[in-house]
């Protein structure tokens, strides 16, 4: 099978010769530890060494104060650096009830910031074979967070819920028109995309199930709804104990839930397939918090034989989270493709 023949049966759970795998994004920060284990000079030879199944394409976008779609909004009232999050401090929101506020922000046009020419280019650069996802993040829910500050936000969606709304609805707009812009310019070339918000913590949902149904999920079900208008594959992310909304996103039409946080809270391996593998499919299963940075590589190709075996197919085996970060000895990452009957050279 080709990567995406692989891709697109896992998805679809159906038979595949082995189990699709996925390196996730490395952190750049782990690349060097990377490149030198393996003898390759970037991404693109590292993958090919480890003949994982999906290339990851971010969605271009570069504006005076972001190079990422997801540091597009940027509604921190202190200043703040260029590539950092900001969630947990004062938002531009954060003292404003009136619905009609929205307005008051400086939201930016996607248009003058994505370049169909560059999202073109950047999927077309893609190795032939894969399956070549989309990151487009697209968090609404997260960005929500931000616009008022973590706390502020989850008190005004009880306290001033049409504010929040008004907030939230506004932010998916945006993030609605970016991604047009970007499946349009590489229509018939992407084959899935990757969205998401994190929901959980370690022990479960950092909010009701019942309030993300009333202020999340219907901007999650347009934003699945429009890459399906695309024929894309949706895998959504969430990290963390994300266990009693599956059903939703299930609902809501996702393809695959991704990364399987493995000591989370209910996110067991053996029990997402015996609740849900008749349903949907998973992505991710290999743990990030303790095995891949402290287990060895004995310890990690244990793990990843045990979710081929649980899984034969419906799983994308992969880290439980979407980036390798430097503490992970980079033998562990051999170890857990070694899944794939590759060969690897001697260094």
């Amino acid at each position: 099978m080709t990567h995406l023949e692989r891709f697109l049966a896992t998805i679809e759970r159906k038979p595949v010769d082995r189990p699709a795998t996925w390196l996730g994004l490395p952190d750049p920060l782990a690349c060097p530890a990377l490149f030198g284990y393996f003898g390759v000079s970037d991404i693109r030879g590292l993958k090919a060494r480890l003949d994982d199944d999906i290339y990851p394409v971010e969605m271009p976008y570069h504006s005076p104060s972001a190079d990422a779609i997801y540091m597009a909004l940027n509604f921190a009232k202190e200043t703040a650096a260029r590539d950092e999050r900001t969630l947990t401090k004062p938002g531009f929101f954060e003292d404003y009830s009136d619905p009609d506020d929205v307005k008051r922000f400086n939201w930016p046009d996607p248009a003058e910031y994505i370049d169909p020419a560059l999202c073109r280019k950047a999927v077309e650069d893609a190795p032939d074979g894969y399956a070549v996802m989309g990151v487009v993040w697209s968090a609404h829910f997260q960005d929500a967070c931000a616009a008022f500050g973590m706390e502020t936000a989850l008190i005004k969606m009880l306290a001033e819920p049409e504010m929040f709304r008004a907030v939230i609805d506004r932010i998916t707009e945006f993030y609605l028109r970016a991604n047009e812009i970007f499946y349009e310019a590489t229509k018939g070339k992407l084959h899935a995309v990757l969205i998401g918000n994190d929901f959980g913590s370690q022990s479960g949902l950092m909010l009701s199930p019942n309030s993300i149904r009333e202020f999340v999920f219907d901007g999650t079900r347009r934003l699945i709804r429009q890459a399906r208008s695309y024929d894309l594959k949706v895998i959504h992310h969430s990290c963390g104990s994300v266990y009693d909304i599956i059903p939703d996103l299930i609902e809501l039409g996702v393809d695959a839930i991704h990364p399987i946080q493995a000591l989370a809270a209910k996110m067991e391996a053996w029990r997402l397939k015996d609740s849900f593998g008749e349903r949907v499919s998973f992505c991710g299963g290999v743990d990030a918090q303790h095995l891949l940075v402290n287990g060895t590589p004995e310890d990690v190709r244990a793990e990843a034989e045990k979710l081929k075996t649980l899984f034969p197919t419906g799983l994308i085996i992969s880290p439980s989270h979407e980036a390798i970060l430097p503490d992970v000895p980079p033998a562990n990452v051999e170890a857990l493709f070694s899944i794939n009957k590759y060969t690897f050279c001697e260094r």
